[in-house]
């Protein structure tokens, strides 16, 4: 029992995003009063209500309120009255490029119970961690138009990668893959054959930061062929890293592999400040207050947290007790097909989190 005290920030954010970090909050509770540490929970509501009512996104100060953070859990930013971009840009990547969250997280493993959309796939065989490069590539923002709204108009957007930007990612990674300890095998996710400047870059520092750790077998495969492997033979991977577009695509496949955006998980990571923790699904509005939302996506994102913290018997309590709950009580993962109510699941959880 590590007797520490953790300040977590909490963004619930719009739609079912409360109603899901209420249930999170529930099973980190759980935990916290099990291994004798404690969470103190400070609230922000930075959603579209808010925009809508004050027009801005992020407050003036409030980058450096939430810098005092060393965690932050996030709902769902996302409203059906707000112009889709503004708040994503507003405030999701302005908090992972302001507060330097540099690396997006993605586990992707399939629980027991949970229905694979692939045939014959098991837990045994999807167990693969992506690490994603999360500030820079093309959503760096460069780039722009020229004779915009004109026959003759041209855009223009920029892949931007540094020297800097891609070793602190790669080397993340490969730190990352020894700790897991599991297959010892890093695949650098890229396109070597086309985009023959930006993964120039990446692959001359992957094999070069790969000598760094002779016990980590480097591996590469171009994106088209990873997502190909995914579906067909997802057991050969262990951890893959790529750029920031690449990423972004392929860890939605992977959450379908696994079960959906229900169980799907992230972190945004920066190891020396502040990281923040959300579960991979939307703010699903036409859910809101019916309580038939599935929460455990955001509950695995407080046990992603927890591990994140050092707490990692806390966090990895709360993933077994996930799956003791999918294994033996859902029925299915959609919204409204659970058999049981949002907090009903969250109850489960919780229970299974004290006593497991």
């Amino acid at each position: 029992m590590s007797g520490k005290t953790y300040e977590i920030g909490v963004i619930s954010g719009d739609g079912t995003g409360p109603e899901v970090i209420k249930e999170s909050i529930k099973v980190l509770k759980a935990a916290a009063a099990r291994f004798g540490f404690k969470l103190n929970f400070t609230d922000y509501d930075f959603n579209g209500t808010r925009y809508l009512r004050t027009g801005e996104t992020l407050p003036e100060g409030a980058l450096d309120e939430l810098k005092r953070h060393k965690a932050l859990l996030l709902g769902a930013i996302g409203h059906p009255g707000v112009k889709p971009g503004i708040l994503e840009k507003g405030i999701l990547l302005r908090l992972r490029f302001e507060l330097d969250m540099y690396i997006n997280l993605r586990p992707v493993r399939l629980y027991p119970g949970v229905e694979c959309p692939l045939k014959d796939k098991g837990p045994e065989d999807i167990d693969f961690v992506v690490v994603r490069e999360n500030t820079e590539g093309l959503y760096a923002g460069a780039g722009g138009f020229l004779k915009k709204g004109t026959k003759d108009e041209v855009a223009t957007q920029e892949s931007i990668n540094t020297r800097k930007g891609v070793e602190r990612c790669i080397r993340y990674a490969f730190d990352y893959t020894a700790r897991r300890n599991k297959g010892n095998k890093l695949t650098l996710s890229g396109k070597t054959n086309v985009l023959t400047y930006a993964f120039d870059l990446w692959e001359r520092v992957f094999y070069e930061v790969a000598k760094d750790y002779p016990g980590i077998k480097p591996d590469y495969a171009h994106v088209d062929a990873t997502t190909m492997w995914f579906v067909k033979n997802p057991e050969w991977f262990d951890v893959i890293v790529t750029d920031n577009m690449f990423g972004d695509i392929i860890t939605d496949l992977g959450a379908m592999i696994q079960g959906g955006m229900g169980i799907a998980t992230g972190g945004n990571i920066n190891p020396d400040g502040t990281s923040m923790f959300e579960p991979i699904g939307g703010s699903a509005p036409k859910y809101t207050g019916q309580n038939v939302i599935n929460p455990l996506a955001a509950i695995c994102a407080g046990a992603m947290m927890l591990e994140h913290l050092g707490e990692t018997e806390a966090g990895k309590t709360i993933e077994k007790s996930v799956m003791e709950v999918t294994a033996k009580h859902i029925k299915n993962l959609a919204a409204g097909h659970m058999g049981m109510g949002t907090t009903e699941v969250g109850d489960l959880v919780a229970d299974y989190t004290a006593k497991i």
